[in-house]
């Protein structure tokens, strides 16, 4: 398999996490609750993940018109549940297929408006973006643990 394929296939995997994880909070309230010293609800995280990969992967990858809106990913509050993951159920229906379809030479492009102060190539950012939603795919289910009491669910697999 390619790299855009196998980086396709593991945005794929982690972002049908990301939605199993919203739908085990029992409901939209507790989606916006958080821990002492935590700032960020799942649904503040949410909103994040989705803004930064339409804009990064979505619109300058994949040509796919998105006008982001960074401070309110972070200042909107109680968007319900259902609506979060339609949300996200149309970014995994898109940003996975817009990294499959980038050729080895656009994975080698050096992109220097990459969101840093350091140009990187195409599939060094996607790598970074990729850590990105892990790191805060690990957030949400720590904050679904501490909100709901309730332990580890089966995630989806490659």
């Amino acid at each position: 398999m390619s790299l855009s394929g196998e980086l396709a296939a593991l945005y794929g995997r982690d972002l049908t996490r990301l939605i199993q994880e919203l739908n085990a909070f029992p409901d939209t309230a507790s989606l916006w609750k958080t821990a002492p010293g935590v700032s960020n609800a799942a649904g503040t995280l949410a909103l994040h993940l989705e803004g930064g990969l339409r804009h990064f992967i979505g619109l300058r990858l994949g040509k796919i018109a998105y006008q982001r809106d960074r401070p309110l990913e972070f200042s909107a509050r109680g968007v319900e549940r259902s609506e979060l993951i339609a949300r996200l159920e149309a970014v995994k229906a898109s940003i996975p297929a817009v990294i499959a379809s980038l050729s080895d030479a656009e994975l080698d492009a050096i992109d220097p408006n990459n969101g840093t102060d350091k140009p990187m190539t195409t599939s060094q950012w996607l790598i970074h973006l990729y850590g990105h939603l892990g790191y805060h795919l690990g957030q949400v289910d720590y904050l679904r643990r501490f909100v709901t009491g309730n332990a580890a669910i089966d995630l989806a697999a490659l």
